[in-house]
């Protein structure tokens, strides 16, 4: 008997907007028309998309490359839809072979259970944990057992899995591959099939993985998700990923006074890339704002307002404020509120303090040498004056003492 042809739902002005919202920012939907029927259904129907984001506990904190993905997450909350907080506690046993050449260590459970403990309070800065569904894959990996793992294997080929670029790649290298790598992609699209997602995130980077959950969801009788995938955030150097080992990060655990330093520094073009990724405000507004610099309005004005936008979220609105009050005084010379004070001791029988010791000894130069070093640049005040003298000793009293624009510390020698 033939089935009955599925019904077709009106696309609505309201689907065009969330087909919009979905499309803000992204590298790719894939396949968008089946992605505009399902938005139809859910508004015809009432009933919410399931939206899944599985990431693994790698590491205890995130930057704010990562949160690309949640604010897509949390707009398509903000529409109504079920968002699902994967956290990979069974496929961190596996490690991701995502565009690595070598293969990653997995790690121990104690590892991932500790990095697990921060990673939703960290998530939930952006996503509504009231309408957040929480999940761990190893409620369904760990069932799944020995037997489970085979069936599943079988559902996928091994040509499928040697068509990922790094896999083709370190085969024909010579690097080795090793057989628990193929069950990582494998495990990525069980997730999907054991939570019944109607469209999966992830980065770049994470394309096949995504594609392997709508093969699998195919095999198992469900209808297959979409998949959505937001590029990869540059870091504060406009060019390279964000990237802790690259030092162009912003950790969403930095304080207030950092991150909203760290925004400012950004150059004008990157600055719109990341009110398109990183911004709540709607493309229109963004649009006017551009308009306004192109008019004559000072780009730094859109910058700020970018940098206590992205502060308040991780922070609160008042310490955003205060963060941009610290850093006017800093640009002016001044000194912020929140000043280290320490007392160090002088030399023996009270001696002066030469000013490359008190500049390691303060934590403000790994070295007495780079003190000097940047002494030679200029970057090194007392009391608001430049030291040029790499020679100055100070004896007996209370100093400010700034190293840069941020660095700053009230010494008291005695």
């Amino acid at each position: 008997m033939n089935q009955a042809p599925a019904p077709q739902f009106a696309v609505t002005d309201r689907v065009r907007e969330a087909l919009a919202v979905s499309l803000r920012g992204c590298e790719e939907l894939i396949p968008q028309d089946e992605w505009v029927k399902k938005l139809a259904r859910s508004e015809a129907t009432g009933t919410p998309l399931r939206i899944k984001l599985g990431l693994d506990p790698t590491a205890p904190d995130i930057h704010i490359g990562h949160t690309v993905v949640l604010n897509k997450m949390r707009q398509l909350q903000d529409l109504g839809h079920t968002v699902i907080f994967l956290i990979g506690d069974f496929t961190s046993l596996i490690g991701d072979p995502s565009g690595r050449n070598s293969t990653r260590p997995p790690l121990t459970r104690e590892q991932i259970e500790a990095n697990a403990q921060t990673y939703y309070k960290q998530a939930s800065m952006v996503l509504d944990p009231a309408r957040t569904e929480i999940r761990y894959n190893s409620e369904w990996g760990d069932a799944l057992g020995s037997r489970g793992m085979i069936q599943l294997a079988a559902r996928y080929t091994v040509a499928r899995m040697m068509e990922r670029n790094d896999f083709h790649d370190r085969f024909h290298s010579g690097t080795p591959i090793s057989v628990h790598e193929f069950l990582y992609p494998l495990m990525q699209g069980y997730d999907s099939v054991a939570l019944k997602s109607d469209l999966e995130l992830g980065g770049t980077d994470q394309k096949f993985n995504l594609l392997v959950g709508r093969h699998l969801q195919a095999e198992y009788g469900q209808e297959a998700q979409c998949i959505l995938t937001m590029p990869l955030l540059e870091g504060l150097d406009g060019t390279e990923k964000m990237s802790k080992s690259k030092n162009n990060y912003i950790g969403i655990s930095e304080d207030a006074n950092t991150m909203f330093a760290k925004v400012l520094s950004i150059s004008d073009v990157l600055m719109w890339r990341w009110y398109t990724l990183l911004s709540f405000q709607s493309e229109a507004q963004i649009e006017a704002l551009k308009q306004e610099v192109a008019a004559g309005r000072n780009p730094k004005d859109a910058k700020v307002a970018l940098a206590k936008e992205i502060t308040a979220r991780f922070h609160s609105p008042a310490a955003a404020d205060a963060a941009e009050q610290d850093f006017v005084n800093r640009s002016k010379g001044g000194v912020p509120d929140d000043i280290a004070e320490l007392s160090l001791p002088l030399g023996d029988g009270g001696a002066a303090l030469g000013i490359g010791a008190l500049l390691k000894m303060a934590g403000l130069a790994a070295s007495s040498g780079e003190g000097n070093r940047l002494i030679d640049g200029g970057g090194v005040r007392i009391d608001s004056g430049v030291v040029s003298d790499k020679g100055l000793k100070l004896g007996a009293g209370t100093y400010v003492v700034q190293v840069g624009k941020r660095k700053f510390a009230k010494v008291t020698l005695a």
